[in-house]
C-alpha cells in the first residue's frame, strides 16, 4: 500500500479516531482520545488520503520503557502490512527519544502479528481492578 501516508503525532480528531476503532473492535465505545496522547511519549497514524486507516499509541513510564497501545487498523485495510509499519516507526521514534525497552501486552491471537514485527515472549501479570473481588474496598 504505497499510498499510505504514516506520520507523527498529526493532529488528529476523535471522532476521526473513534472512527477508526469501530471498524476494528466491534466492541469499541466513543471516548476522548486527547487527555491520553497528551500523556503518551508519542503516537503515530496511518492514512489513505483523509481517511484515517491506522494508528499506535506509545506510552512510557517517564523513563526507559515504553508501552505499546492500541494499535488498531481498519477493518478494510488489515493484513496489508500497515500495523507492522506503524510499529517499525514507533520503535524508532522510541529509540530516538532514548527509551531502551517496548513492552506489548495482547491476546494469544496476535501472537503471529507481534512475533513478526520482533516481539518475543515474556511473563508478564495482569489485573483487572474493576472484577477483582480481592480490591473490594
Amino acid at each position: 500500500m504505497s499510498n499510505i501516508d504514516y506520520r507523527i503525532e498529526p493532529e488528529v480528531s476523535d471522532d476521526a479516531l473513534n472512527a477508526l476503532f469501530s471498524t476494528a473492535w466491534p466492541q469499541h465505545t466513543p471516548v476522548q482520545f486527547h487527555p491520553i496522547l497528551s500523556r503518551s511519549l508519542t503516537y503515530l497514524c496511518a492514512s489513505d488520503g483523509s481517511v484515517l486507516v491506522g494508528f499506535v499509541n506509545v506510552a512510557w513510564d517517564g523513563g526507559l520503557h515504553g508501552f505499546i497501545l492500541d494499535t488498531t487498523v481498519h477493518a478494510e485495510y488489515q493484513r496489508t502490512g500497515i500495523g507492522t509499519e506503524l510499529l517499525r516507526i514507533a520503535a524508532d521514534v522510541a529509540r530516538a527519544r532514548g527509551l531502551e525497552w517496548l513492552h506489548v501486552d495482547y491476546e494469544p491471537h496476535h501472537d503471529a502479528f507481534y512475533r513478526g514485527c520482533g516481539y518475543r515472549e515474556t511473563m508478564a501479570g495482569l489485573l483487572h481492578l474493576t472484577d477483582n473481588p480481592l480490591l473490594e474496598v
